[in-house]
């Protein structure tokens, strides 16, 4: 119960992070990313003050340690490969992420807004979810054919 409400109040304290530095508004992070036009370098304090807070938390509090607050054991990925898959992954959330203004995280935040873009989006990010799911899974059956 108690790691239910610690998720809780952490969710709320991220969606009310992103809804007050406006990170839920797609035309406050495209004016960001255009740095040739209108530069708006407003998220970019945004990022360095999530990171002033985080980084020390992270070095103090979190990497010390070999269980969560929860108990359960902390999993790091062993995998340091840079493949295909996370290339175009990462480009292609990049290029999402440009031409839309918003990432999952905010999309999620500014869905209780009922704005149908977002909607749209969040749509259009779980097709791609199952979309590469089913790629995976063919993938990795094609593999064990082999």
């Amino acid at each position: 119960m108690i790691n239910r409400v610690i998720a809780l109040v952490a969710g709320m304290l991220f969606g009310m992070g992103m809804v007050i530095s406006q990170m839920v508004d797609p035309a406050k992070v495209i004016g960001f990313l255009n740095i040739t036009g209108n530069w708006d370098p407003s998220l970019a304090l945004v990022m360095g003050g999530a990171l002033m807070v985080f980084a020390p938390a992270y070095r103090f509090l979190i990497k010390p340690r070999n269980k969560a607050i929860s108990g359960e054991a902390l999993k790091v990925p062993t995998n340091k490969q840079i493949d295909a898959p996370l290339v175009f992954g990462a480009a292609l959330f990049g290029i999402g992420w440009g031409a839309a203004g918003i990432c999952p995280g905010p999309a999620l935040t500014a869905l209780v807004s009922g704005q149908k873009e977002i909607i749209f989006f969040i749509a259009a990010m779980a097709l791609g979810q199952v979309v590469v799911l089913i790629w995976q899974r063919a993938r990795l059956a094609r593999l064990q054919q082999a």
